[in-house]
């Protein structure tokens, strides 16, 4: 991490809060032994219990990554779980991800329900918050995701959600200036929308407010976000080898690669129009967890992880996904840069709730 960060502080060591905060708040309390078992099953029969009535112990969001991927044999295999597999189709999955997500139900033996977002719905989005100017691009496919999953298990009343989100890979989080907003803000969004948007109604994009999914589904209806890659011993390039071993599973050149348009945004739109790279946050979370050597990360982080020929291809074809053409998409990208403090957000009150969670010892991760 560096001065990219606008926010980052270092002590009279020289360390970074990101450092600081691994070994402060994060790594006291992520502890798993030869006995990391024990904690494993203590989880998987409370879901047992919780859900005796119903065809699914548990959903798991399966993008075909390796988070969630890694997360979702974690639960069949080693809790003996009975998990649903969804999987939201926001129109930009590679089909190194489609043959992912079939080579796991296939391996794994689960079922899998497959949400498909209106494609006309998400475009005019996308184009709406390119318009906009801000980094938060990938918000929308986000929103996408997470909307679609929180409010298919709260229809079908299932209470227990696994996400492969975890520290060994994410304990720096990139921040908020880098693009990485704190959820899902109905307010953000149609403020967007009625500066940026076509000028008509974008009802069938789908969103769920993180103040419904986190007070009402979570606090008030009984609704459980569990996190198993944190109970066992996950190392990424462990739990790659043992998913292509088992599955045919194919790993990627980096994290987020399974979809098309967060590859082009992470490793073109992001860092050439903005001046961030959100691998310097994912290669310190390897740094950190003893995954990769400050050196290893500085030599990658030294040239794009895409080719130059490879780039520009990916432009072309986003931007005929969009329906735009390549010049329209180049204005969009030298536009005046913005930030969603120039749209009406509710930004104050997620970081009170996000603030809390530290307090009460929720959330580890360093937020801002």
């Amino acid at each position: 991490m560096d001065t990219s960060d606008p926010n980052i502080g270092f002590d009279a060591r020289g360390v970074c809060d990101y450092c600081n905060n691994y070994e402060g708040n994060i790594l006291p309390n992520w502890k798993f032994t030869g006995e990391y078992e024990k904690s494993l099953n203590v989880l998987a029969d409370k879901i047992r219990n919780d859900s005796k009535a119903h065809d699914f112990d548990c959903i798991i969001g399966l993008s075909g990554g390796l988070d969630s991927s890694y997360a979702a044999y974690i639960v069949k295999e080693k809790m003996g779980l009975r998990p649903l597999l969804f999987h939201i189709d926001a129109g930009w999955n590679t089909d190194q991800a489609v043959g992912n997500i079939e080579k796991l139900v296939d391996g794994l033996g689960l079922d899998l329900y497959t949400d498909v977002v209106n494609w006309e719905a998400v475009k005019r989005m996308q184009i709406a918050f390119m318009r906009a100017g801000i980094p938060d691009q990938d918000l929308v496919q986000d929103a996408a995701f997470f909307s679609g999953l929180y409010r298919f298990a709260h229809k079908y009343n299932i209470k227990h959600i696994i996400t492969g989100s975890n520290y060994s890979t994410e304990c720096c989080r990139e921040p908020e200036d880098w693009g990485g907003y704190l959820g899902i803000d109905t307010t953000l969004f149609g403020d967007i929308w009625t500066r940026c948007g076509d000028g008509k109604p974008n009802d069938d994009f789908p969103l769920v407010d993180i103040l419904v999914y986190k007070l009402w589904y979570q606090k008030a209806l009984g609704m459980k976000v569990h996190y198993p890659l944190n109970l066992v011993p996950y190392v990424k390039k462990d739990a790659e080898d043992e998913l292509e071993q088992r599955f045919g599973w194919q790993r990627f050149k980096h994290k987020h690669h399974e979809s098309r348009f967060t590859r082009f945004y992470e490793d073109y739109w992001l860092p050439r129009r903005f001046g961030f790279e959100k691998r310097r946050a994912h290669f310190s979370s390897l740094i950190m967890t003893g995954q990769m050597t400050r050196d290893q990360a500085l030599e990658r982080i030294s040239h794009p992880e895409m080719d130059e020929h490879f780039l520009k291809q990916e432009f072309e074809y986003v931007a005929h996904k969009l329906g735009l053409s390549v010049d329209e998409l180049q204005q969009l990208f030298e536009l005046p840069k913005k930030t969603y403090r120039d749209f009406n957000n509710k930004r104050w009150l997620i970081g009170m709730g996000a603030n809390a969670m530290r307090m009460l010892g929720l959330e580890k991760r360093y937020f801002r």
